[in-house]
């Protein structure tokens, strides 16, 4: 096989190459070159004059910015360098190889002609460089993003045993001592060992003794940057954040000790070298702080649901390296596929596992056996690492999700060619699948000939037309919202069933109509424009309608991490500002006004 034909055949497999016509494709293979780069090799520096497009073949590559910040850490099929491409042809970014990596690197001028011919080719590079780039990690993090809001404080007169009883139930190393909302002093479990028991001090004085009084200070507005230089200057570990004199906030040591080491490269360092299931669950218990990073940081939702999938698929990998290095090589070809949210790339603070295996037709009952036992393997070390059982037991260590392809197949047929309410509800979920590791030869053709066969057959589609329009936007009277009834969550809005997963399931539709294998939701309602299923006005509201809702859950989730609390989807409307929950109305609508085009448009076919 010649250089230029294994590219081709790499090609095939990475969007959007994958769906140029073949002639297309074939002389756009001859202008790429392969380039291998070492670990740790630089391959350009910001304002570098580039020498085309990147693609990574293989290994992964770290981008970051001009401040050093990390971007992005990119793998397989991940392309990098069309900002500065698509600007001036110098670089815009820096860019290191984390690993050996095969780079396939498409020249300049090739590049460009694409763009200028393929409207869909140039809509890929293109789309998003509107949206707001986010800011440069820590050290151009603003405050107000990394501190804990609303810190443990204490009353100048409070006796020192009491506050002291204080921190330890609240687990905190120092206290805010305060005078109605103003400010008085720092007192710090330091404090207390040598002011207090060093010297057998009567622990029944007021705080306000061994306090340190009018400590150093730093405004919400402050960045990252002014953290650090401030910490190490005056060489204190408790940093508390004021306005005007009133107490908002506190940076401890602690917590940018927890930034470097939630950092999506270091997380994926530590996975990699994990030798147990416990070791990767003490990196993935750092999930929630990296999701609260990356909003802080002002990243696209998707970029973000992105990077916290990453995570998963890679624990997911590591899970089944380590069951076969145990257990032996798997006796025959196999594909681990995810579904849901991992499928979608679309993962949040709040996620279940959803999974399943399609196993080589050549497998005998003994070879099941083995990968009944992997599926168990590895489900329970995605459970004990954090992505807990899936509640409707869509799991490949369920033995109907863990089948010879013959049975998979057979599977699509009947939801297809036999629409019910349960095969329109299984066929929602499994058109999510995306392969993890092994063999996507397994994949493709399922997939591909699922595809052609749902798109022709109108009853399933008005099926899955059916399903999308089930769950509906919040909207109550008088341009207010429907807020759950009763129970706990009573008051509150929930931001999964009512507000992403309408979107979820119009782009599943979508993505039926136009003969798109995208499984992202937005790819999918990019395709849906592309391929004029929806109108390019239409479309556009509704991505600006998925952007707010998608964001307004992740800002939710990211803010109860920061206050101590375990991220969910329910969010009060009293807790938006009355800008942004206009906003949310908004939005809401415009999803409604869609589910509500698509029924009509069903309706009269």
């Amino acid at each position: 096989m010649t250089a230029s034909t294994k590219i081709l055949t790499f090609l095939e497999t990475a969007h959007p190459y994958d769906v140029l016509p073949r002639a297309e494709l074939e002389e756009l293979a001859h202008s790429f070159a392969r380039k291998q780069v070492k670990e740790g090799e630089t391959i350009y520096v910001h304002g570098d004059l580039l020498e085309g497009l990147y693609l990574v073949k293989d290994g992964s590559v770290e981008i970051t910015d001009v401040n050093g910040g990390q971007v992005s850490l990119l793998q397989k099929s991940n392309h990098f360098g069309e900002r500065g491409l698509l600007r001036d042809g110098m670089a815009a970014t820096t860019a290191t190889a984390v690993s050996d990596a095969t780079l396939l690197v498409l020249a300049p001028q090739a590049f460009k002609a694409e763009v200028a011919r393929n409207p869909a080719f140039a809509r890929y590079f293109n789309r998003g460089q509107a949206r707001p780039q986010a800011a440069a990690g820590l050290m151009t993090q603003h405050v107000s993003d990394l501190m804990a809001k609303d810190p443990v404080t204490c009353p100048v007169d409070m006796a020192i045993l009491d506050c002291a009883r204080l921190m330890r139930d609240r687990r905190v190393s120092c206290l805010a001592v305060t005078e109605g909302a103003t400010l008085k002093g720092l007192v710090t479990v330091r404090d207390m060992t040598n002011k207090v028991l060093a010297e057998g001090m009567d622990t029944t004085l007021p705080v306000r003794v061994i306090m340190t009084p009018d400590p150093i200070t730093l405004e919400p507005s402050a960045l990252g940057t002014d953290v650090i230089q401030t910490m190490l200057e005056a060489k204190i570990g408790h940093l508390p954040i004021a306005e005007a004199g009133r107490l908002v906030g506190m940076v401890t040591q602690t917590d940018i000790t927890g930034f470097f080491g939630s950092s999506q490269t270091q997380m994926i360092f530590e996975l990699t070298k994990a030798a147990t299931i416990a070791e990767m669950a003490e990196v993935t218990a750092r999930l929630p702080t990296f999701l609260m990073q990356l909003v802080g940081a002002h990243l696209p939702h998707d970029v973000v649901t992105r990077k916290i999938t990453d995570v998963t698929d890679i624990v997911t990998r590591r899970l089944l390296k380590m069951y076969e290095s145990t257990f032996g090589d798997a006796p025959v070809p196999y594909l681990w596929a995810a579904c849901g949210s991992q499928g979608r790339q679309e993962q949040t603070g709040v996620s279940d596992q959803d999974n399943c295996l399609i196993i080589d037709n050549a497998a005998t009952e003994a070879d099941m056996a083995y990968f009944n036992a992997m599926a168990k393997y590895v489900c329970d070390g995605l459970n004990a690492c954090g992505y807990v059982y899936c509640p409707g037991d869509m799991m490949a260590m369920a033995d109907r999700w863990c089948q010879r392809l013959s049975v998979w197949e057979g599977y699509f047929d009947a939801w297809i060619n036999k629409p019910d309410g349960e095969a329109q509800m299984l066929a929602s979920v499994m058109f999510d699948l995306r392969p993890i590791a092994g063999d996507k030869t397994l994949f493709k053709p399922l997939q591909e000939t699922a595809l052609a066969a749902a798109k022709k057959n109108s009853i399933f589609v008005a099926y899955m037309i059916s399903n999308s329009l089930k769950h509906t936007p919040p909207l109550g009277m008088l341009r207010g919202f429907a807020t759950i009834k009763s129970g706990e969550q009573r008051g509150h809005l929930d931001m999964k069933h009512n507000g992403v997963v309408p979107l979820v399931d119009l782009g599943r539709v979508y993505a039926l109509q136009s003969g798109s294998a995208a499984v992202n939701t937005r790819a999918r309602i990019d395709a849906a424009i592309e391929a004029g299923v929806i109108s390019q006005s239409g479309g556009a509201d509704l991505l600006a309608a998925y952007d707010t809702i998608a964001t307004a859950r992740l800002e939710h989730q990211a803010e109860q991490v920061r206050t101590g609390t375990a991220p969910d989807n329910y969010l009060s409307p009293s807790a938006i500002p009355a800008f942004e929950r206009s906003h949310l109305r908004d939005a809401f609508v415009i999803v409604r006004t869609m589910q509500s085009s698509l029924g009509s448009s069903s309706a009269r076919s």
